[in-house]
C-alpha cells in the first residue's frame, strides 16, 4: 500500500505548532512528522491526517468535537490514537490544544526503553 506524502503546509504548521512544545522530541514515524515523549509518539502525521495519543477521557472530548478513531490501515486502529476533525485542522491553535493534550497524556506512560 503506498501512502501519500503529507501536503508541504500542513508539515510547516506541524513544525511551527511543535516549536510551542520544547519537551517533544521530533523524529520520523513510518516517513511522516510526529512527536514522542518518553520515547512515546504522542502526535504526527500520517497523509493528511494529524493524529494525537489521548487518555479515555480525552478521547471521548475529541470524538465529541469530530475526532475519529486512527486506523493508518483499514480495520487496524492504533490504540489511543484520534484523527482530527478538518474544522480543527484549520486553526492552529485547537490544534495546538490538542497536542498539548497529547502531550500531558504522553508524560503519564511509563519511558520506552531505549535501544
Amino acid at each position: 500500500m503506498a501512502w501519500e506524502k503529507s501536503p508541504q503546509e500542513l508539515a510547516e504548521r506541524f513544525g511551527s505548532i511543535l516549536d510551542r512544545f520544547p519537551e517533544a522530541e521530533r523524529r520520523k514515524m513510518f516517513g511522516y512528522p510526529a512527536a514522542f515523549v518518553g520515547g512515546n509518539m504522542v502526535t504526527g502525521l500520517h497523509q493528511r491526517d494529524w493524529v494525537v495519543r489521548l487518555s479515555p477521557e480525552e478521547q471521548a472530548r475529541a470524538r465529541s468535537e469530530g475526532a475519529v478513531v486512527f486506523e493508518p490501515m483499514p480495520g487496524r486502529p492504533m490504540k489511543n490514537f484520534m484523527a482530527l476533525p478538518a474544522a480543527t485542522l484549520a486553526d492552529d491553535e485547537l490544534v495546538a490544544t490538542w497536542v498539548e493534550r497529547a502531550i500531558a497524556h504522553g508524560k503519564t506512560l511509563p519511558p520506552k526503553a531505549t535501544r
